[in-house]
């Protein structure tokens, strides 16, 4: 995967009050099209099971045995649903901030990098609706552990959405992984950025942990995982082409908007009139800290010079006559 925040300083860091509208622009739009994009149920149904085929054909089919540990042992289970429900709520975001405020050079991109990649994975939605494994009919071995330890949790038996409020999300969203995708992407910021041992060994633990809780909760199958990377990895790639086009278009809506401004300039009141260097405008009162005007006599400037000439003159006939 290319290095997406690897990138020049950019001209100006980025303000955090235009930051917040456009973060949380870009997540009312991913959160209205996940919901608009809930497919016809026996499609995903369909889906999810020609993804489980094919990874029994494959010899990847993790998911059972981690199903099965995650229901028979609530110590892992339950902590296991927590992080399903809450974690990508708190460590993307923290992770953003993290780096907004300490790598700030490579904040814009990283920041297009995310949201890129998870309007990717709304497209994948969109195109491919798929039932996770809690899901598919008991047949299939699967149990739906948000289901069994749902008394320990905020959330109800579908999926880590709260109690009453499961009509809010898709639950046929799960192809592609996004859990991991954003996980991924937390993961490589800390390798990267992080000087500190332990930040940098969770950033190796984290998506690998996620991948695991998002199949031994039944949420997903191990193909939704590789399907986020992947998404992630796509993300990177056209992250800078991203900028660019965003670039072009600030610059082509940049004049635009200095001919609005420019048009509710306040007015000259000079009504053309200018002054040279040095000049009063009539009327104005001068600073007595003035230099100029305070080594002026006050008298007319002609009985001045004269009385000046005088002193002088007075002063060498004194002389003379001295000698």
């Amino acid at each position: 995967m290319p290095h997406a925040t690897t990138a020049p300083a950019p001209h100006h860091r980025p303000r955090w009050w235009t930051e917040l509208p456009l973060l949380a622009l870009v997540y009312a739009a991913y959160s209205g099209g996940r919901l608009l994009a809930r497919g016809d149920v026996s499609t995903a149904v369909d889906h999810g099971l020609q993804i489980l085929h094919l990874e029994k054909m494959l010899f990847l089919n993790a998911e059972h045995p981690l199903n099965r540990l995650f229901t028979a042992h609530p110590l892992i289970g339950i902590p296991a649903d927590f992080a399903y429900a809450s974690l990508h709520y708190v460590v993307t975001p923290a992770v953003l901030i993290w780096i907004f405020r300490r790598h700030s050079a490579v904040y814009r991109r990283a920041r297009t990098w995310l949201m890129t990649s998870t309007m990717l994975g709304l497209i994948g939605f969109t195109l491919m609706p798929t039932c996770p494994p809690r899901l598919l009919a008991a047949g299939h071995g699967f149990v739906d552990t948000m289901a069994q330890y749902s008394s320990y949790g905020w959330w109800g038996t579908e999926a880590s959405a709260p109690r009453g409020m499961g009509g809010m999300t898709n639950q046929y969203a799960a192809m592609p992984s996004l859990h991991v995708g954003w996980a991924l992407w937390c993961g490589i910021l800390l390798w990267r950025h992080a000087r500190h041992p332990l930040l940098r060994a969770a950033g190796i633990a984290y998506p690998l942990i996620t991948t695991f809780v998002v199949m031994g909760t039944a949420n997903h199958y191990f193909l939704d995982a590789v399907a986020g990377a992947a998404v992630m990895g796509l993300g990177a790639l056209l992250a800078r082409p991203v900028m660019r086009l965003a670039d072009r278009v600030r610059d082509a809506a940049g004049p635009r908007f200095a001919r609005v401004s420019g048009a509710t300039k306040a007015p000259d009141v000079s009504a053309g009139c200018k002054t040279s260097a040095g000049d009063r405008i009539p009327g104005q009162r001068t600073s007595s800290a003035d230099p100029a005007d305070a080594a002026a006599p006050h008298g007319p400037p002609a009985q001045a010079d004269v009385t000046a000439s005088a002193g002088r003159a007075s002063d060498g006939d004194t002389a003379t006559a001295a000698r």
